[in-house]
């Protein structure tokens, strides 16, 4: 698989979202749209790969280097590279499960690379590229999807948690860790990220009070893909996600989410409040899931191909390349080195995964209780019965 075959991905877009016209009949959403109340987006990189200035987020880029332009396409190129191995995984049945961030790379690298060492980060399970930039070794992202452990790394390692499945919840955890922290008298700061389906969750509803009562230095990163699995945003929201902030008595920004320079900024600048003392922020990447909420998931059967075109086009890799070659700050060299870089690191997590050794299959009764429990024994008894007749079965 290259390089150009993966940044080709296509996505696909609702029927229509429900949101166009039918006769002389107008939706809420193309009345918005006719008076010009869309969202303002930061974007300081068009999809055609043109730099666009930006009075208030420009100078969080000013210094970026040919060097580190490169890296940030690298990061992106690489994540997907992964991604889309994982998925092959899957479907070959070495996977029970993947949930993959194909067309999200530009968010999760611009946002993973704003990061200080220091900051701890707090994922959901689809922030495969944050988990990147972070150092968490790719392979270790695969043991729970193939159920040999329960994450695979060492959360306080790369201040990088654990992947949360429990929708929203890890946005109370980055709260209260953010709390911790300004209590102990750090300059760092958290950062949580979270989907806009998850956004509807109570859960993240509480930690953007208890955040906002207590000026915890803390980051939402929310990255509206525009699915909650078959669910379209304006099911989840009537105003852009980002204006929700306000109610909390914070600030809320939205960014689009496909340009890794626009995200990097405002990753950046809303980290930097957070440091200050100045309290929590609300980051909307505007982005769009181009594959499936997870393998187990059909989207063909919510969305239809209207918007396919228009999404390939912003592509946050085809854009970002577009970028380094009118800057002449990439030659076909570099990119031939990435395509072979990109191949031995999906060769690399294929191996990886197929010899992962099979879990201690009486591991899941440990630590169940701290001094043991006679139902805990009972039904390690019961299990161990369990595997002794597959034994059985074999000798027969």
């Amino acid at each position: 698989m290259t390089v150009e075959s993966t940044a080709a991905r296509t996505p696909r877009r609702s029927a229509g979202s429900k949101a166009g016209t039918t006769g002389t009949k107008r939706t809420r959403t193309t009345a918005k749209k006719d008076a010009g109340t869309e969202p303002q987006l930061v974007q300081l990189l068009t999809p055609e790969g043109k730099r666009v200035k930006n009075a208030e987020y420009d100078k969080y880029v000013a210094g970026i280097t040919p060097e580190e332009l490169r890296g940030l396409y690298r990061d992106m190129v690489l994540t997907r590279r992964f991604d889309a191995e994982a998925t092959s995984l899957q479907r070959q049945g070495e996977l029970g499960l993947w949930a993959s961030l194909l067309g999200q790379e530009a968010a999760q690298i611009g946002s993973g690379r704003a990061t200080r060492e220091d900051d701890y980060v707090f994922p959901t399970y689809r922030e495969h590229g944050v988990a990147w930039c972070r150092g968490v070794d790719p392979a270790n992202l695969l043991g729970m999807f193939r159920g040999v452990n329960n994450g695979g790394w060492d959360p306080n390692s790369n201040n990088f948690q654990l992947y949360t499945i429990v929708i929203g919840s890890q946005t109370l955890h980055a709260t209260g860790y953010a709390m911790g922290i300004a209590k102990d008298g750090a300059d760092s700061a958290v950062i949580a990220y979270f989907g806009d389906g998850a956004s509807s969750q109570g859960d993240v509803a509480e930690s953007f009070t208890f955040s906002a009562v207590y000026n915890a230095p803390v980051v939402f990163f929310c990255q509206n893909n525009q699915w909650a699995i078959s669910e379209p945003t304006e099911k989840q929201s009537r105003v852009p996600i980002y204006q929700r902030a306000q109610g909390f008595g914070f600030p809320g920004v939205r960014v689009d989410g496909n340009d890794v320079l626009g995200v990097l900024a405002v990753t950046r600048w809303a980290l930097e409040r957070a440091r200050s003392g100045e309290g929590p922020t609300l980051v909307e990447a505007f982005t769009y899931r181009m594959g499936a909420h997870t393998t187990s998931d059909d989207p063909t059967r919510y969305r239809g191909d209207e918007e396919r075109q228009a999404w390939e086009a912003k592509d946050p890799i085809l854009r970002l390349r577009r970028y380094l070659e009118a800057s002449n700050h990439a030659d076909e060299g570099f990119f031939a080195e990435l395509e072979a870089e990109s191949e031995a690191l999906g060769k690399r997590v294929r191996e990886a995964v197929r010899a992962m050794p099979d879990p201690d299959h009486f591991a899941i009764f440990e630590n169940a209780y701290a001094d043991g429990h006679a139902l805990v024994d009972e039904e390690r008894a019961q299990f161990a019965a369990y595997q002794a007749s597959f034994a059985d079965e074999g000798g027969n």
